[in-house]
């Protein structure tokens, strides 16, 4: 069994002596771990950062098992991470939920492309983080936790939506509140893709994405808490409000 593609770094780990295991997302197999052999040696362990991009091969006597990789680097987003701490702190919560969120070996083309994207606007830290919440949206979207925000869930309208239900993930208007409106999560206008998106309405986004994220996916994934990586990344953003 073996096959070529490209992807993103997002882990390594230690695996014998000289080994390491990489967690890579690809375009076309999804999130897929190989073992890299002489993956600690001096030169290829600088190349091996988080969100890097590769042309990885892997190949298994069986397609069950773990098999091994050989990889090329084609081309470093070290010295963008590292521009400033939002950078940084950015990239650790993209790479940590996609390996937190997705199923091994499971094809995530759309995400994939949106990652790539998302990763190569890093070091550009005034659009960077309505960027980066627009891909919790798709991420949520594609693991079956995608927010409707079209229309009411109480009237049906599309008028003066406030509101997001945090059960169901539907957009609420003023009127369909009600006296529940206290229960329910804001609704900022950037999460529907509308108006300039001040930081302080992004934040806000990310604080609903992130309640779906913890209280919604992350239980159907064991009920383990989301990866330390985003409340980092959330903290580096809020300094700047």
């Amino acid at each position: 069994m073996d096959w070529r593609d490209t992807g993103i770094l997002l882990r390594t780990r230690r695996h014998g002596e000289t080994s390491v295991i990489l967690d890579v997302f690809t375009e076309s197999r999804g999130r897929h771990a190989g073992v890299l052999r002489g993956g600690t040696s001096r030169r290829i362990a600088p190349i091996l950062q988080p969100g890097a991009q590769l042309d990885v091969s892997w190949r298994a006597r069986l397609e069950d098992h773990i098999g091994s990789y050989t990889v090329e680097p084609q081309r470093s987003r070290a010295a963008a991470a590292m521009s400033g701490r939002l950078a940084l702190a950015g990239l650790n919560a993209v790479t940590g939920l996609l390996a937190f969120c997705l199923p091994e070996r499971q094809p995530h083309a759309a995400l994939y492309g949106r990652t790539e994207r998302l990763l190569d606007l890093l070091g550009e830290d005034e659009i960077w983080p309505l960027a980066y919440l627009r891909w919790e949206l798709a991420l949520l979207d594609e693991m079956g936790f995608g927010l409707d925000l079209a229309t009411c869930a109480v009237t049906g309208s599309s008028d003066d939506l406030a509101y997001v239900s945090p059960r169901t993930g539907r957009a609420v208007s003023r009127a369909g509140a009600g006296e529940w409106a206290d229960r329910l999560l804001p609704l900022p206008p950037c999460l529907r893709g509308l108006g300039e998106a001040p930081d302080a309405e992004v934040a806000q986004g990310l604080a609903v994405t992130g309640h779906f994220l913890d209280r919604h996916l992350a239980p159907e994934l064991g009920d383990k808490p989301l990866p330390d990586a985003r409340a980092r990344f959330i903290a580096a953003f809020t300094r700047r409000l």
